[in-house]
């Protein structure tokens, strides 16, 4: 199998579609799904953390409806939270599950046997599970995460380095020493989050002027990602992108509450970019 016959599978985020306006107006979640299927994404990621499991379970037919594909991420509290989520992704026939583990021992010894025994249940049920990067999380620390994949050398990422840029404050440009520590982060890698972070704000609108250094640098470590992702997966049909721009207070917003900037552009926006990214590397 040569790189022409892998394909990057862009998925948005369902999170990604709320408005959360001052007004109160929300899309009902029928017409998020036409939107995104209408938009030519790959498939939809539905978060356990903003949707529970009983409105994920009535999903089912609106993932057939519009031929998306289905991704989960889960906030996972506790150990024994995991196996009722890998039920549902197996009712819902996503294609992994992001896990952003919220048991969070102190000291990364203490965390391995946590990360190991989701694996070993993941495993069990036929699963695949990854570990999001991501705040208030096992994989919270950029520096923790690394000595934590040394140590389970099978634990795979969910690679969202928005939280990474925030959380070490990582300066423009970045030193060598940053640059290497994202591309282990990028070496382990199994998909992708979009979300463009700056030093200060975990997420910025796109098109804004003074925002393109920041686009710029997530542009070229999602770049490396894939080539490293191809290069290490030779026997992979697909990798995962998934746009990731979540409402307020994630999006920034004026005096009056409402964004300064149009999501579900940027969202189309960021698939554009990432597939003109596939196409040369896998070229």
């Amino acid at each position: 199998m040569t790189n022409k016959d892998v394909k990057l599978d862009v998925y948005q985020a369902l999170w990604s579609m709320l408005l959360r306006r001052p007004d109160g107006v929300e899309r009902p979640v029928e017409q998020c799904f036409e939107m995104v299927g209408a938009a030519g994404f790959d498939g939809m990621c539905i978060d356990l953390g903003v949707t529970d499991m009983a409105s994920a379970r009535k999903c089912r037919d609106l993932f057939t409806q519009n031929k998306l594909g289905c991704l989960l991420t889960a906030f996972v509290k506790k150990i024994d939270d995991l196996p009722a989520v890998l039920d549902l992704a197996q009712e819902l026939d996503a294609k992994f599950v992001n896990i952003i583990g919220q048991v969070m021992p102190l000291g990364v010894d203490a965390t391995v046997p946590v990360v190991r025994r989701w694996m070993e249940m993941a495993d069990h049920a036929g699963v695949e599970v990854q570990f999001e990067t991501h705040r208030n999380s096992i994989t919270n620390d950029l520096f923790a995460t690394l000595q934590l994949l040394d140590a389970v050398p099978e634990m795979t990422v969910s690679a969202d380095l928005s939280h990474y840029l925030v959380g070490r404050e990582i300066e423009y440009p970045p030193s060598p020493a940053t640059q290497e520590y994202i591309r282990r982060i990028l070496t382990r890698a199994q998909s992708f989050q979009g979300r463009v972070a700056s030093r200060q704000q975990i997420q910025v609108p796109l098109a804004f002027p003074h925002n393109r250094k920041w686009v710029d640098l997530f542009l070229d470590w999602w770049e490396t990602g894939f080539a490293l992702w191809l290069k290490q997966n030779p026997e992979k049909k697909a990798l995962n992108f998934l746009c990731e721009l979540g409402p307020s207070e994630y999006a920034m917003t004026g005096p009056d509450g409402y964004e300064l900037s149009d999501r579900w552009e940027e969202s189309l926006m960021m698939k554009s970019m990432v597939q003109d990214i596939w196409k040369r590397v896998a070229a």
